[in-house]
């Protein structure tokens, strides 16, 4: 008869033989392996950038930048340090990408529902958006709405003109800036307090929805508050917000907001271009959903309109969202193609103008790369927050 070999107790109760263990132990190997590699390359560049007599630390920042910004959301001079144009340069990348972020979204839902419409000419027009803006270079686009178009708009003394208070030309668009009164706080209470009744609403009417079936007007209601509860505040106030209109003076406009040409080509390319992408996302998260969900939708009575609204793009948010973040994070590291047109973002006013006149490359490329990285880890939390709060629900 043949024996069965067994193994002996002890060697069963050796920490080596569980499979945890092992690859506990070598996930301590790896990270220490990688954590002394890094710490290696750390020593050797200091010792490098010692031996140049180039100086290491933070201390820069403290120290006078001695050029001028054209464009910054807090104020700014060539006095001020290079802490403060890294601050400049930070608000300039968010704002470009939340702008885009917010355009893409919008048109790239609109162009994507339209490639499924039923009407020829309007989903062969939204193929043609789609199939040209994806396959031409970003950069070239970027280039195209800012020599081809902006930069050969009329000079400030031929402006385009609306209604004397706005003004376009090849230096930027000039609009009238809302300026506070005392008393504008009660009308910034009333618009908040109108912003949670309005999610109050929402809310309330989805449970009654669920509960009754019935059908609540929830987006004129809420419409109706967001005007007219800030309206009612602004004029028991007496109107505390007056306006400052852009006027001519000498060879430039002065007064009001103005909207750099840099500023409006970077956003239009960076929108156009990745609203193509979220176009097709959008396409295919609606084909996701099972047809039968459209034909049961109909069969109850439901409009076209409200078939896609309340039971179509639902269910497809759960395919869309995934891919959705990947275009977010892809517009907001597009952002630094900006240096190309000579918008004063993070990397061209702080990597670029910066770094040449500090010399401090580690540090300013390390600042820039944790910026990117931090901003790019919030997008993914955030819509990953969201993904969790479309996702189907087991009962």
């Amino acid at each position: 008869m043949n024996q069965v070999k067994t193994t002996p107790a002890h060697a069963q109760r050796r920490p080596w033989n569980d499979p945890k263990v092992r690859s506990l132990v070598f996930q301590v190997i790896a990270l220490f392996a990688v954590g002394w590699a890094g710490w290696t390359l750390f020593q050797n560049t200091l010792a490098n950038m010692e031996s140049r007599g180039i100086s290491t630390g933070f201390g820069f920042l403290d120290e006078s930048a001695g050029f001028g910004i054209i464009m910054s959301l807090i104020p700014y001079d060539a006095t001020m340090t290079y802490g403060r144009t890294f601050l400049v340069g930070l608000l300039n990348t968010l704002l470009v990408s939340a702008m885009g972020i917010v355009a893409a979204t919008i048109l790239g839902f609109l162009i994507g529902v339209a490639r499924l419409s039923s009407n020829w000419l309007v989903a062969k027009l939204a193929l043609v958006y789609v199939e040209t803006l994806r396959n031409l270079p970003l950069l070239l686009q970027i280039f195209f709405w800012y020599f081809a178009v902006l930069r050969n708009l009329p000079a400030p003394r031929q402006s385009v003109e609306l209604g004397g208070t706005v003004f376009l030309n090849n230096r930027g668009l000039y609009i009238p800036e809302p300026l506070s009164q005392p008393g504008f706080g009660w009308v910034i209470a009333a618009a908040v307090i109108a912003i949670v009744a309005a999610v109050v609403i929402t809310r309330w009417a989805r449970k009654r929805q669920i509960k009754t079936g019935q059908l609540f007007p929830t987006f004129r209601v809420n419409l109706a508050i967001l005007i007219l509860l800030p309206a009612l505040a602004y004029f028991a106030t007496g109107g505390p917000l007056s306006w400052e209109i852009p006027e001519l003076r000498g060879f430039n406009f002065g007064g009001g907001i103005t909207i750099i040409p840099e500023l409006a080509a970077l956003w239009v390319a960076l929108s156009l271009y990745t609203a193509s992408f979220i176009a097709e996302i959008v396409r295919s998260g609606i084909l996701a959903v099972s047809k039968g969900q459209t034909e049961a939708a109909q069969a109850l009575g439901l409009r076209s309109g409200m078939t896609m609204r309340l039971v179509v793009i639902p269910q497809a948010m759960r395919v869309i969202v995934p891919p959705l973040t990947s275009q977010y994070l892809n517009l907001t590291k597009n952002s630094s193609l900006a240096t190309a047109i000579g918008y004063p973002d993070l990397v061209g006013v702080f990597m670029g103008t910066t770094l040449n006149q500090t010399g401090q490359a580690v540090e300013v490329v390390a600042m820039t790369m944790a910026v990117f990285l931090t901003i790019s880890l919030s997008i993914s939390a955030l819509m990953n927050i969201y993904n969790r709060s479309v996702a189907l629900q087991e009962r």
